[in-house]
């Protein structure tokens, strides 16, 4: 990386993207069980089906920080473990496995091919594979083709043979699968076109009359080489190609999907055809053709099927007539072909059959989707399109067939998955007043679009709320044995009494618990098998069995103010500073140690952890006093009560917990001192097992209320939950195993501690005020909430009002009728196909219209109704393209919402008929909008923002000042600053950033003197600018349409002279430079994170945190850049880097340095996603890397997660 930069960020991901493009299933961990492999941008992300919860569940997520073009699965004959085969940018095919011991990806093979990047002849763009496991072929999009044999050697290791070439110049391939053929020689089918003619005919004449071929290459395994065995002329328009099942399972062949029709084809069979049933419906377009985009082939035993989907959504069930002997077995010819109506589901990428019977479908746009069969559709009435009603040759045209689209209930909706794919804006505020901001967004395409609330916390399921007389001071459950699985009481202790309630089919007091009900509690435990131990200020009660009761009362004068118990040991500390420590004796009576151990202040807290498996007592107690210390005394019979260690801290502990947790450093469980500090910190220190010594703190400001502790299960592992003034949960990352804090999505907790039941095995039990409170936390996977608005059309862009929490959203829809057409076709009773019911859009999409647009603007209220309140919709044609909240002080500061709309537009190539500049009114206090006027302008105007009280637009390559005026907007100012197109406004004082579609960004500075608006620096390269935002006053980051992020700064003599007083004619004058402004940007940064990003700000996501860049990303990443503060920390990860491009090289085989360099070289960035894999790597590959940089693994892992959590989550 070039160290040259004189700034330095360092890119994390907050959420990777969540845009499927493909997905594959296999039993890749070896048992019966399938797994899903999907791929989402750079990551590879293995998910399972729990059939119980009915849930699609994340394994391991792996960033193989290389572009992944293609995926496929095979197995080795007589395996009982699928492999995946990766082709990707980096001109190698990969083949990787699942390790479940491990729960990790490891690469099999790395084979090289090619160079690397996705290039229009090198190999990676299709892959398919023998069904078989023998053979795999990858093909580039032109020309080159390589298949490579796979098999195992004497150790039973999967090995790959050198390429065999396929190779045909000029030659353009559409699609590719391989064949079924059961053991027989491997072959696969390609779609291709050769443009050899037309290539060299400058009439055009070739091009016109070229056809399109399926072509069979056969892999002849006896003498190892390839040949083009069969072609046969298919439909112009075909795109797909599906494997029919071959062998014992079916008559082999493919099913070739084109506009408007399907066909099955095979060597040594006649050509089939049926046609792609078109919707009927009074808005449905007569003419409009259809084409399979999406499809699966799936077998059962005596049968098989494909379910082939169209652009609509609609999914179509196609089977096969097969011909039988005189024995009644099938003969392999195919007789006929029927398609039905099966179902309609959003538009996917992929879909697959799972065994278990469900669908998965990875979703194209929005939400992915799993649904369980209901019925395979053979005994409903749908309408059944036979090939024996249609010609299979091409040159027979034939009626179009027509459904009725309607809800069969074949599929039932078991879940919806997450999805922020496309996400087209975000924007950071804090609507709530919490101690941090909430990312508001806007996602998805047409009506599946929606407004999305992400909040920083765990997700929680609330069981039971119920009130109490009184709130309580602290919340215990109870056991009635050790061995019991289950609590058997809730104790709740109140100022001078305590009240125990039975937990069974319902939550109740009880009085016979033996416990003392006329004393507040402060500790309660199961002491033993089946004993139970009530500290309370006057003394222990210990009931044992059968209810005898032993007390041991406190001594005079003193009272007990603190207590820590396991169930084994319990120890007290008195108003006067003594610890008393007890041990439970063989007879299971409780002994206390002879010498009491004086502390220099008051106790204000203690924790002694549980005792471990095989020992007989706990080794450490952790004594926290008034005067900001911690001291660990031994409990070890040779040296009881002695000191081992102590630590200071910056404010009084309110709360100690001893605890193991599993620890990414260790690879194992390690015991930690949690600390809840008066000030609202929260401190994890290790302790050291063998001499009790304290190290490697890691610290959390959660709140400004004092820290309580309390010891959770969450996920199957041990977790603590923290309160202050919001509910905190401490835990392992499930993956990384990395120690993570993360908030609770849920009202604050005063008290809290762990509940088990019947019905609620991971529970916590809380209080909120007089409220009681059980739930349990959902998963620990994801740590960022959402909640969803659904919209009406796609969103184009929004806005938040300045004073009030609500949003105001631009949508529109290319491609579409509006609902004034849509109203006016379906109440038109003469209209053709005009029988069909009106379908919900929500699942059945909007009705298409070529040429028309639909559009609407939408008051959203994300915070207290959480949904849309408000919605106009704008005339038929007209679409809106920018909006801006605008305050005019020649309307005394009223803010007024303008939105910027576009006539008739055709998005390529670029047409329109002129534009306009809508003006709204806010009513009844912003819920509303009231339409003022309208300015017509001759370009959309795709740029709005409120500069100095006034409207700035960008029309075209002019920028405009306006005022509002009675009748329409008041042109003030004018100046043509861009190239070629303004797509985006921001500004600081009186400079404005213009970005161009295709240059960059223009700083541009308005002289008030002259009105005059004067471009005086641009940038040297042309960006194709998707977002931008001012860092400061001289620098702006930015994002293009190729992936790349960007700072630029203007010099600063430029800036100063700029600013200078006066009429800005010195900047007018000065000479341009290479047909653009005097000055030139200097670039500061540049980083490619893949996703194309779609906005950009400058915030704090936690309180307290530094400025960081948060970017947004079109499928539904988001990132943060945050700045370096010392040179020191910018060497050590520059190091860190450095070993880990080595130690732990990319998956797919692409260089990460060349791969984050992809069109400009990667200019002062660490890779935070790469450093954060520092923690899943092998111990011994840590502790290498740590001793190069000079560093413990501990040291290392604490500075890589205090990136992350200093500044974000």
């Amino acid at each position: 990386m070039a160290t040259t930069s004189t700034m330095f960020m360092y890119s994390l991901t907050l959420r990777p993207p969540s845009a499927v493009t493909q997905a594959i299933i296999g039993q890749f961990a070896g048992t019966k069980e399938q797994q899903i492999l999907t791929a989402q941008g750079s990551r590879l992300v293995l998910q399972r089906l729990d059939g119980a919860l009915g849930k699609v569940v994340p394994m391991v997520s792996h960033d193989v920080f290389g572009i992944i073009r293609t995926l496929a699965v095979f197995r080795l004959a007589g395996s009982n473990r699928d492999y995946a085969i990766i082709g990707s940018d980096s001109g190698r095919i990969t083949i990787i496995e699942y390790l479940p011991a491990q729960n990790r990806l490891n690469r099999v093979h790395l084979e090289t091919f090619g160079k690397s990047g996705v290039r229009r002849v090198i190999p990676g763009q299709y892959l398919s594979v023998d069904p078989k496991g023998r053979a795999c072929l990858i093909a580039s999009a032109e020309k080159n083709k390589l298949v490579y044999v796979l098999n195992r050697n004497a150790q039973a290791e999967l090995t790959i043979s050198s390429p065999l070439e396929a190779h045909k110049a000029q030659t353009i391939v559409f699609a590719m699968i391989g064949l079924d053929v059961g053991y027989e020689n491997p072959i696969f089918a390609a779609l291709e076109v050769d443009y050899g003619d037309s290539d060299e005919d400058p009439t055009g004449q070739a091009y016109d009359t070229i056809e399109k071929q399926l072509v069979y290459y056969e892999l002849d395994l006896g003498l190892n080489h390839v040949v083009r065995k069969w072609t046969d002329t298919v439909d112009r328009t075909a795109n797909l190609l599906f494997q029919v099942p071959g062998g014992a399972d079916g008559p082999s062949g493919v099913i070739v999907c084109a506009e408007d029709n399907i066909s099955y084809r095979h060597n040594n069979q006649d050509a089939l055809r049926v046609p792609i049933p078109r919707r009927r419906g009074a808005t449905e377009d007569p003419d409009r053709k259809r084409h399979i985009v999406c499809g699966v082939t799936h077998k059962m035993k005596g049968m098989f099927f494909l379910l082939l989907q169209t652009e609509d959504g609609d999914l179509f069930k196609l089977t096969m007539d097969l011909a039988k002997d005189d024995n009644d077995k099938p003969t392999g010819e195919v007789q006929a072909l029927k398609l039905k109506y099966f179902e309609t589901v959003p538009v996917a990428s992929s879909i697959l059959i799972l065994k278990s019977g469900y669908l998965y479908a990875a979703a194209e746009t929005g939400n992915h989707h799993l649904y369980q069969f209901e019925k395979l559709g053979d005994e409903d009435d749908e309408l059944v399109f036979h090939s024996d009603n249609y010609s299979a040759d091409l040159s027979e045209s034939y009626d179009s067939a027509e459904f009725h689209a309607h809800s069969v209930g074949n599929l039932n909706l078991v879940e919806s998955i997450d999805s922020m794919n496309p996400m087209t804006s975000c924007k950071v505020t804090n609507l709530t007043n919490e101690d941090a901001p909430q990312i508001y967004s806007i996602c998805g395409t047409g009506p599946r679009s929606t407004f999305k609330t992400l909040k920083h916390g765990l997700a929680v399921s609330e069981l039971v709320e119920s009130q109490l007389p009184s709130p309580p001071l602290n919340v215990w459950t109870v056991k009635t044995t050790a061995a019991d699985e289950n609590d058997a009481y809730i104790v709740l202790s109140y100022t001078n009494y305590t009240l125990v309630l039975g937990i069974g089919e319902t939550v109740e007091e009880v009085a016979d618990t033996g416990l003392l009900t006329t004393a507040t509690t402060l500790a309660v435990q199961v002491l033993g098998e089946n004993a139970i131990i009530q500290v309370h200020p006057r003394g222990i009660r210990h009931i044992l069995p059968g209810g005898i009761i032993n007390e041991w009362p406190s001594p005079q004068h003193r009272t007990i103010v603190t207590a820590t118990t396991n169930n084994r040991q319990v120890v007290v500390a008195l108003s006067s500073g003594e610890i008393v420590y007890f041990e439970m004796d063989t007879d299971g009576m409780l002994a206390e140690y002879d010498e009491r151990r004086e502390m220099s202040g008051t106790v204000t807290s203690m924790s002694m952890g549980e005792v471990p498996e095989g020992r007989q007592r706990s080794s450490f107690l952790a004594v926290g006093c008034d005067d900001a210390t911690v001291r660990i005394l031994s409990l070890e019979p040779e040296n009881t009560l002695e000191n081992k260690s102590v630590q200071a801290l910056t404010a009084a502990p309110t709360a100690l917990n001893i605890m193991p947790q599993i620890d990414s450093s260790t690879g194992g469980s390690t015991l930690f001192l949690h600390i809840g500090l008066y000030s609202g910190v929260y401190l994890r220190t290790v302790l050291d097992e063998v001499s009790g010594e304290l190290s490697d703190t890691r610290m959390r400001f959660l709140g400004a209320k004092p820290v309580k502790l309390a010891r959770i299960i969450a996920s199957g592992q041990q977790a603590m939950l923290a309160l202050s003034s919001r509910a905190w949960i401490a835990y392992a990352e499930p993956q990384t195993k990395a120690f993570t804090i993360t908030p609770l999505d849920h009202v604050p907790l005063d008290f809290g501690h762990s509940f088990c039941s019947e019905q609620c095995k991971e529970g916590i039990v809380a209080l909120e005020g007089q409220n009681l409170r059980i739930f349990q936390v959902d998963d620990l996977s994801t740590n960022i909430r959402q909640d969803s608005v659904p919209l009406a059309y796609t969103p184009r862009n929004f806005v938040r009002h300045p004073q009030l929490p609500y949003f105001y959203v631009i949508e529109s829809e290319n491609g579409t009728l509006s609902s004034a057409t849509r109203d006016r076709l379906q109440n038109n009773t003469e209209m053709v196909n005009g029988d069909a019911a009106i379908l919900p859009v929500t699942e059945f999409g909007l009705p298409r219209g070529s040429g028309h647009w639909a559009s609407c603007i939408q008051v959203v209220d994300p915070i207290s109704e959480k949904t849309v309140l408000h919605t106009i919709e704008l005339e038929e044609n007209e679409a809106a393209v920018s909006v801006a909240a605008v305050a005019f002080s020649s309307q005394d500061n009223e803010v007024f919402l303008v939105v910027g709309t576009g006539k008739n537009m055709v998005i390529s190539p670029r047409s329109h008929d002129g534009g306009s500049i809508h003006i709204y009114r806010f009513l009844e206090g912003g819920k509303k909008l009231e339409f003022v006027h309208k300015t017509n302008v001759e370009e959309p105007p795709l740029a709005l923002l409120q500069f100095q009280s006034r409207l700035l637009a960008g029309i075209g390559t002019n920028l405009r000042l306006y005022d509002l005026g009675i009748k329409q907007l008041l042109r003030k100012a004018q100046g043509e600053v861009a190239p070629n197109l303004i797509v985006g406004l921001t500004t600081q004082g009186s400079r404005i950033i213009v970005s161009d579609l295709s240059e960059s960004v223009i700083y541009v500075v308005y002289k008030y003197q002259d009105n005059r608006l004067i471009p005086f620096a641009d940038d040297a390269i042309s960006r194709w600018t998707t977002c931008s935002t001012m860092v400061d006053y001289e620098t702006t980051a930015g994002g293009d349409k190729f992936g790349n992020l960007w700072l630029v700064r203007c010099p600063q003599k430029a800036s100063e002279e700029a600013d200078e007083e006066g009429s800005g004619a010195h900047l007018v004058h000065e000479r341009g430079y290479l047909q653009g402004t005097p000055n030139r940007l200097q670039l500061m940064i540049h980083f490619f994170p893949q996703d194309i990003p779609t906005s950009i700000h400058k915030c704090q996501l936690v309180a307290g945190g530094r400025d960081l860049l948060l970017w947004s990303g079109l499928q539904g990443t988001i990132g943060i850049l945050v700045p370096f503060v010392s040179r020191e920390d910018v060497d050590f990860f520059q190091n860190l880097e450095a070993h880990l491009r080595t130690e732990d090289a990319p998956l797919a085989g692409r260089d990460h340095l060349i791969y984050r360099s992809y069109y400009v070289p990667v200019k002062g960035v660490i890779d935070g996603d790469l450093c954060e894999r520092f923690s899943l790597l092998s111990a011994d590959k840590k502790a290498t890397i740590a001793g190069e940089l000079d560093r413990t693994v501990r040291e290392v892992e604490r500075k890589i997660s205090d990136m992350r959590t200093r500044v974000a989550y």
